[in-house]
């Protein structure tokens, strides 16, 4: 099944409805005015940011629910907006939208106890089998090791990538996830720009090098900007298998970048 143009403006439809009445409901409860053009022209960035927040959602969340968390944040940066403290308004709503996000995501508390300790060991045991056979274990061989079904590493990884997110310094110890390693540095000096370049030759080397299914949907998910529904029909599995598969993917690249990350200290 292919992704028309028919359906993705059906859904960008629905969405633009679901975030106008969030911002009408917010309107009516604030005082002051707030600019409805720049709400309209930064309604797309709300969009943007819940598309990466998609695949973190478990019951009850929606996709709706985010849209409305964060237009209600986006409507209060409009409010709130001081352009005399020399921020660009672009800038200070990414981080209210953002923010509204995590604080609907935070009020649910899905994430179980004690991750960070299950998702360090089964990282370390990864990079010991790596070490030892020169490949990354697969999903059943990593399942098989730590005494627990690929049902449940899935779920691990997933809550670990969940967390990731939620968290805003990312995992406690963890200075080595992908997405953390790639933010821009504004203050790049010629030396952290060489060791930006190497990082993105390693990390590029480590998508190459993994699973077909993975790497497809890194692609997708990171180049091409695909939501997880998206690749689910291009790929014609769910869209809790994309998710799965992405998780994993991001484990696997967690680990090899770590590995990195140590030999170069």
């Amino acid at each position: 099944m292919s992704v028309t143009t028919e359906n993705i403006c059906e859904e960008k439809k629905h969405l633009n409805s679901t975030a106008l009445r969030a911002y009408s409901d917010q309107k009516r409860s604030a005082s002051g005015e707030v600019d409805n053009e720049r709400i309209t022209s930064y309604l797309p960035m709300v969009h943007k940011i819940v598309r990466q927040v998609i695949t973190y959602l478990k019951p009850p969340l929606s996709f709706e629910d985010m849209v409305s968390a964060g237009t209600v944040g986006l409507v209060r940066a409009a409010r709130d907006f001081d352009p005399s403290q020399r921020a660009e308004f672009k800038t200070y709503a990414y981080i209210r939208i953002k923010g509204a996000i995590l604080d609907e995501l935070r009020g649910w508390s899905f994430v179980p106890a004690n991750l960070n300790k299950r998702v360090r060991d089964a990282r370390l045991l990864s990079q010991k089998i790596t070490e030892k056979t020169g490949t990354a274990p697969t999903d059943d061989e990593l399942a098989k090791e730590l005494g627990i079904t690929v049902d449940e590493l899935s779920e691990l990884f997933e809550n670990a990538r969940a967390q990731h997110f939620v968290s805003l310094d990312g995992f406690e110890d963890d200075s080595t996830v992908p997405g953390k390693l790639l933010a821009t540095d504004k203050t790049t000096t010629p030396e952290k720009q060489i060791e930006q370049e190497e990082l993105i030759s390693n990390l590029a080397e480590a998508i190459q090098k993994l699973p077909q299914k993975h790497r497809q949907i890194i692609l997708f998910y990171y180049q091409q900007h695909l939501t997880m529904k998206q690749i689910a029909e291009i790929m014609e599995i769910t869209e809790s298998r994309v998710s799965q598969l992405h998780a994993s993917a991001i484990f696997n690249l967690s680990v090899k970048l770590r590995q990195w990350n140590d030999v170069r200290l």
